[in-house]
Formats: C-alpha cells, structure tokens, sequence
C-alpha cells in the first residue's frame, strides 16, 4: 500500500533533522533552545510578529504584550556574548499574514553560529551538512553538487536587468533604472521597496537554476544586523542561498558594534512607523550583548523549503502536516 504523502515527508523530516545534528555535532556545534515567547520580536520592516497578551494570575509581573518569534536571532547572540562557542537550534518560528506556496505563518528554522569566523566559514559549514542531507534522504543530488555556486548581488541584478547598482545608490536612481526596464515603481518608495520590486519579479526567478547558489554582498541598506565590507562599505557581508529561484537561507557576517546596531534599529523603528506597521520596542539585553559578541559567523534556513526541494514537493503544506489553510 503506498505510504501518503504526508507521512512520508514526516519521515523524510525526521532523517533531515537527524543528519543536520550529526553534521553538525561532528562540525562542533551545540544544540540549543530559547524562548518563543519574547518581549521584542525581529524589526525587519517587512515582517509582523503575533503579538500575544500576557495577563498574570498572581503578583508576579505586569499585564503586557509579548510577541511570538520571528527568529531566535537575539536571544542566540546573546549566548554567543556568553561564550558559548558554536551553536544551532532547530525552531518553530512564527510570522503573521505570511501565506502561499512556499509561506506559512508558522515554520521550521535552522539557526546557526559560529564564533572566531565570518560568513565564509559558515557557509562553508552550511554547504557540507546539506550535501551530507542530500545523500542521507536518498534525493536528486541537487544539494550535493559542491562547491556552490557564489555570485554578487550586483553580478546578478546586471544579467538579468543590465541595470548597476553600483551606479544607482539611492532610491531615486534605482526607480528610474527600473522604469526603463519596465518595471513600474511609484514614487516615494524606499531603496528597499524598489530593490525587492526588480530582484522578485526579474532576478530571483533565476537563481540557482543549475546548482545552489550563494548571493552575496547586499547593498548596505539591506542588512540591518551583518557588518559592512571592510573593503567596499557601500555592500554588507551578507549572504542567501538560492535553489530553483527559492531563497533558502539568510547569513552574514555578524555585527559586533553595539552603537552601530543601535542606530541600524531605531532606522528600521522609524521605517516601520512611516509605513504604518506596529512599531517594537528595541531588545536592550540583546543590544547589550551585541557590543560583547566575538566576531561571529550566522545563518537562518528555512528548512520546510529544503524539504520541498529535497523530496520534490510543489507547495510548503505537502511538506507539513497543518499546513495554515487547516486553521485560517
């Protein structure tokens, strides 16, 4: 009788996760958790936490919100200020409003740090434990295809629109650069918001058609928590992985300047306030452990979107077994 397939991506689930702790135990790490539950969530611009209403039921604490994570991101760099050394921590993470074929509001993540190193030694790391995934799930081969492919965010943006970031630096130039391209962009929009209107609708699509790709080095205005480039501070140290035009992964080399991690926040406060969405208080414990953080490598993976790929899904909720449409 064949197995549905829904029990056989659980399967497929349990043996990812379980090669991923091998790999990387033996690469040193630790395996963690953290809490769900916290009192500032991530302040991306364009992600909105579940807020959830905390009511006491003695004398101990106040009446307040509290939020779901969007990432275990600050409460991990706190550890890593701890010197914990290398860490991970496979989580649910929640996003509200984030629905279709490859969103759900509510999704796995692997997370991972590596002190004493930067992106490169983490994508190093990265590359080897899901090339050993592949083989482990008996799948295409596609994530063994080692190395991966690396290519610059300005490399890609020219061949597929012939447009230079290097010469676009601010917003107003990058939408006139899009328009001639014919890709209609209103005026008053972000550097942001006009990068993600070219790089979704012409650039994405395209990446990691042959091999998993590596992108690499965001304009700066794009990468609120890596550190800039020594050598071109117009780019970050930041990276995603690309398979079949799906982004995968997101990592940088880390920022450890606590002032400048200050300053990058309350921008994102300002951003989120300007476009009407709830604005977070800042995290002061991580803000202080950010000034104490080694030179770090990080990288967050969506791992319901690997596990598509890897077992040859179409849409996320073949991969999960409540996917959001059985509850919203």
């Amino acid at each position: 009788m064949p197995i549905p397939r829904r029990w056989a991506a659980a399967r497929a689930r349990q043996s990812f996760y379980t090669s991923l702790r091998d790999s990387l135990g033996a690469l040193g790490y630790l395996e963690v958790e953290t809490p769900c539950l916290v009192a500032a969530p991530g302040m991306e611009p364009h992600i909105t936490a579940f807020e959830v209403g905390f009511v006491p039921e003695t004398d101990v604490g106040r009446a307040r919100t509290l939020y779901l994570h969007t990432s275990p991101e600050y409460a991990m760099k706190r550890l890593l200020a701890e010197g914990s050394g290398p860490l991970f921590q496979i989580c649910k993470v929640f996003r509200n409003g984030e629905v279709s074929r490859t969103h759900n509001p509510e999704f796995s993540l692997l997370e991972l740090y590596r002190p004493a190193a930067d992106m490169e030694a983490v994508m190093a790391d990265l590359e080897s434990a899901l090339a050993t995934a592949d083989g482990a799930l008996g799948s295409s081969g596609f994530f063994a295809r080692t190395p991966y492919q690396r290519m610059t965010v300005r490399e890609a943006v020219r061949r597929a629109l012939d447009i230079d970031l290097a010469l676009c630096p601010d917003a107003q130039s990058l939408g006139a650069a899009a328009r001639r391209v014919d890709i209609p962009v209103p005026e008053g929009e972000s550097f942001e918001d006009v990068f993600f209107r070219l790089f979704l609708e012409r650039v994405e699509p395209g990446l990691g058609s042959e091999r998993p790709t590596y992108l690499t080095e965001y304009p700066a205005p794009m990468a609120s928590l890596a550190r800039l480039k020594p050598s071109d501070p117009s780019v970050a140290e930041r990276f995603e992985l690309y398979a079949h035009g799906l982004e995968l992964a997101n990592g940088f080399s880390e920022l450890t300047d606590g002032a400048e991690q200050r300053r990058r926040l309350l921008e994102e406060q300002a951003q989120r306030r300007a476009s009407g969405r709830p604005v977070y208080p800042l995290d002061e414990p991580f803000l202080d452990a950010v000034g104490r953080m080694p030179p770090s490598g990080g990288v967050a993976v969506g791992l319901d979107r690997l596990l598509m790929l890897y077992t040859g899904a179409e849409r996320i909720e073949d991969v999960l077994l409540f996917p959001a449409h059985a509850f919203v």
